[in-house]
């Protein structure tokens, strides 16, 4: 149903489009004006009403991954077992991982906060990262809790939504903006939730 709405909104606006640039060509035949200026001219303006953000959207995310986005690991397993003999075998994992929830920035970013056990936290940090575009940055971390050591820490960025308001623009509509992670960063996820769960502890 979704789809069919959203077709039926871009076939009007195509249509309004191609209306807009026939009138702007008419009236610059009918008063002397370059018609090839008008007609370029409207298509612009028409082409930009809903596409202005999209160039400007995917330069800024290429430069926050670049610069950045990645997945570092500050203490490997053994290091931390090295560091707490006898320790790891004493984890026991908290059944449903129960989190505590935060809100910041106005309700641009939320941070939840998953109790794996009595030693670590996974710590996972969404944010509105620009007022203008539609970029989010996602941060997590797996977090020795009584030490406040960070082990291990993955960021990425995604487009096309806001932390805030899921729903209004560009939201859904705008689909070309969206983009889940950096290149790569489904992969860095994927690598921080395996070193994350190496510390969950045993499960009862």
């Amino acid at each position: 149903m979704m789809g069919l709405i959203f077709l039926l909104v871009v076939g009007v606006y195509v249509l309004v489009s191609i209306g807009v640039v026939k009138g702007s060509i008419a009236y610059a035949q009918k008063n002397g004006k370059s018609v090839k200026r008008w007609g370029w001219g409207a298509a612009l303006v028409m082409y930009l009403i809903p596409f202005w953000d999209w160039i400007p959207t995917v330069a800024v995310h290429q430069y926050y991954c670049a610069t950045e986005a990645g997945f570092w690991v500050y203490k490997t397993p053994g290091q931390w077992m090295k560091e707490n003999p006898g320790v790891m075998e004493t984890l026991v994992a908290n059944k449903g991982a129960s989190s505590r929830y935060e809100s910041f920035d106005d309700e641009h970013g939320k941070t939840d906060i998953y109790l794996l056990n009595n030693r670590f936290n996974w710590i996972v940090t969404q944010q509105d990262y620009s007022s203008a575009l539609p970029i989010i940055r996602s941060e997590q971390q797996v977090k020795d809790a009584r030490t406040s050591e960070v082990l291990a820490r993955y960021v990425d960025f995604g487009t096309g939504n806001s932390v805030k308001n899921t729903i209004g623009p560009p939201g859904p509509l705008k689909f070309w903006l969206h983009s889940g992670h950096c290149n790569g960063g489904g992969q860095n996820q994927d690598a921080l939730r395996d070193f994350r769960n190496i510390f969950f502890g045993e499960q009862k």
